[in-house]
């Protein structure tokens, strides 16, 4: 519509005009903002890569010394983090990854592969209670919910059951004065934590890790 005098036409380009710089302007800010929406998700949602093998992966934790162990008798302890039950033996037999004089003492996850139950020591020539028909040949790993048997002397790999994986074990390290030492976890990765890949590292994401000592 022209006013009387004439500058209404002119008067609306220069509106329209407006309006579209307006609506690039808003489009651009919400693109941003988009955006940045999504990669604060991601940041939440998608973990930062730890080289495999990192030395400042695992934290080193004392769990006992060579002096008070028994051969056949369990130490407890979690790692790494601090609800991840593993334990530590002197099996009396030179064993894959075993440390102390004899090579005999090493430590494994708690937790089964196949489902997550928590499995017993049997000593060789002994009988885990769940199945006295079942003799361990020799230092063993037995899972009284389905039955899946590990060789501790082997590297903890399984010798029958479910188990699709052998259970982790602890890296030891006994220094001087004979403090034995958690220092880190072979694969695969502990049960609950396997992403898919054999980067163990991946064990540390989303809990709390063990105090070093």
């Amino acid at each position: 519509m022209v006013t009387e005098d004439g500058e209404g036409a002119a008067g609306e380009g220069a509106d329209d005009e407006s309006r579209r710089e307006f609506l690039k302007i808003a489009a651009a800010v919400s693109a941003v903002l988009a955006i940045g929406g999504i990669a604060s998700v991601m940041k939440v949602v998608v973990f930062p890569s730890i080289p495999a093998g990192a030395a400042t992966s695992f934290p080193r934790v004392k769990i006992s010394r060579l002096s008070e162990l028994t051969t056949g008798v369990v130490v407890p302890f979690n790692y790494p983090l601090d609800d991840e039950p593993n334990f530590l033996v002197k099996l009396g037999a030179k064993a894959e990854g075993g440390v102390g004089a004899d090579g005999d003492i090493v430590a494994f996850s708690d937790i089964c592969q196949h489902l997550g139950c928590d499995w017993g020591y049997v000593p060789p020539g002994g009988s885990p209670n769940v199945n006295k028909s079942y003799v361990a040949a020799g230092p063993v790993g037995y899972c009284p919910c389905h039955g899946s048997v590990f060789d501790l002397a082997e590297s903890g790999k399984v010798l029958g059951g479910p188990s699709p994986r052998p259970i982790p074990q602890v890296t030891l390290d006994v220094d001087a004065s004979g403090d034995i030492y958690a220092v880190g976890m072979g694969p695969p990765s502990v049960f609950g934590h396997n992403t898919g890949s054999e980067n163990v590292d991946d064990d540390l994401r989303g809990g709390t890790l063990v105090s070093g000592s």
